[in-house]
């Protein structure tokens, strides 16, 4: 009896010791990992600009630069200056080959040979929404065929500058203008088609029709070009040279000039306050439309940053932005191409409002082809050799010619 007890015992032992050997080992409980913050990756955005070295412009875009990306630490914005008179060229080429910064500023000049080329983005859907403040003059200077191609900043075209010393009330009208230098008040003036482009629409010309066809010949323009050739007769002085034709107004050898914002640091500088702006004279037919030119900030269609490219020139040609570069203490303002900037310095503020008021920059292809024939038609009439109606018609003809019109 004693026996079969402890042999059955025994046997119960063996069995809860395999029974335990066969069950499965407790799974430990997880224990969750530290969390490791993440940082957002950095966007580098890469622009280009051919503003003078030490001048104000580089200045207010140095300093918009630094404060945007305190603002925005996750975009690192790399800065190069080029020289003016290869950014076009080089970015073109650069571009065209695959390459180039994610943007660049520069006038509209080229604008629409660039679209042509390929080489700049529309944006229309980067800022739509975006625009309000911006001029109706901005906007159109960088839209060709239907598609904005940039972001408006900076608006040039250029205004009579006199001197108040010796010109106490700017002239209102082309005849008040004559008047004045018939007077003896000396008048020098650029002798290029762009400085005298605006008298063309005080005295009624147009250019072009809608299908790009010159009808410069139709009127306004050869009166316009007369009018320049009785200012001479009067007294004005013509100067091929632009360079002497500043140094002439800054050493008061000359009461009045016509030419634009780009050198009102270098005008101030020697004038201090006897310097003042006025628009270019209305004439008989309205008002005077010289080209007005824009500065925008351009993307490149090879940017894989476009979105952040377009972020960070709405901030440099923003409200504040523009406010910046329109009352640099440094040196001249650059008038806005936004109507929501107030501009301290009056003479920055009548070159906005010449801008405003100008011929917005055609970017066709038959436009590129009226410099040359036009360049040449001022200077026969002013120089006499050929009748100013005459030297219109010839060079309506070359561009008509020159466009398969």
């Amino acid at each position: 009896m004693k026996k079969t007890l402890l042999t059955l015992i025994s046997a119960l032992l063996i069995a809860a010791f395999a029974l335990t050997a066969c069950a499965p080992a407790a799974t430990p409980t997880p224990t969750a990992a530290p969390a490791v913050p993440t940082t957002p990756p950095v966007t580098t955005v890469t622009i280009w600009h051919g503003y003078h070295t030490g001048g104000s412009e580089e200045a207010a875009l140095t300093n918009l630069v630094n404060q945007y990306q305190k603002d925005h630490p996750n975009v690192k914005v790399t800065v190069l200056a080029i020289p003016f008179d290869q950014i076009f060229n080089k970015y073109e080429t650069e571009t065209a080959a695959g390459g180039g910064p994610d943007m660049f500023t520069a006038p509209n000049d080229s604008l629409g040979n660039e679209v042509r080329a390929n080489v700049v983005a529309p944006i229309d859907d980067l800022v739509k929404g975006k625009l309000d403040g911006y001029t109706k003059a901005g906007i159109g200077g960088v839209t060709v065929e239907g598609k904005m191609y940039a972001v408006p900043g900076i608006a040039k075209a250029v205004a009579l500058y006199y001197n108040k010393s010796t010109i106490p009330t700017p002239p209102a009208t082309t005849a008040d203008l004559l008047a004045l230098v018939k007077s003896g008040k000396k008048l020098v003036l650029n002798e290029s088609a762009y400085h005298n482009f605006g008298f063309t629409g005080a005295f009624g010309g147009k250019l072009m029709d809608d299908t790009g066809k010159c009808v410069a010949d139709q009127g306004g323009f050869a009166d316009a070009f007369q009018y320049l050739v009785d200012l001479k007769a009067a007294g004005a002085k013509f100067e091929t040279d632009g360079g002497k034709a500043d140094t002439e107004f800054r050493q008061g050898q000359a009461d009045m000039i016509i030419n634009g914002p780009w050198v009102l640091g270098d005008y101030k500088k020697d004038l201090g306050d006897k310097l003042a702006v006025a628009p270019i004279p209305a004439g008989p037919k309205g008002p005077a439309n010289p080209i007005a030119g824009i500065d925008g900030w351009y993307i490149n269609p090879n940017s894989k940053n476009q979105a952040a490219a377009v972020d960070v020139a709405l901030y440099i040609f923003g409200k504040d932005g523009l406010a910046a570069y329109a009352d640099t203490v440094t040196g001249p303002g650059d008038p806005p191409a936004r109507s929501d900037v107030t501009i301290k310095d009056p003479l920055v503020k009548s070159f906005a409002d010449a801008a405003a008021g100008g011929f917005p920059r055609p970017q066709s292809a038959e436009f590129g082809n009226f410099w040359g024939p036009f360049g040449d038609a001022l200077t026969a009439a002013v120089e006499g050799t050929a009748k100013p109606a005459d030297a219109v018609a010839t060079a309506c003809q070359k561009m008509n010619q020159a466009n398969k019109k």
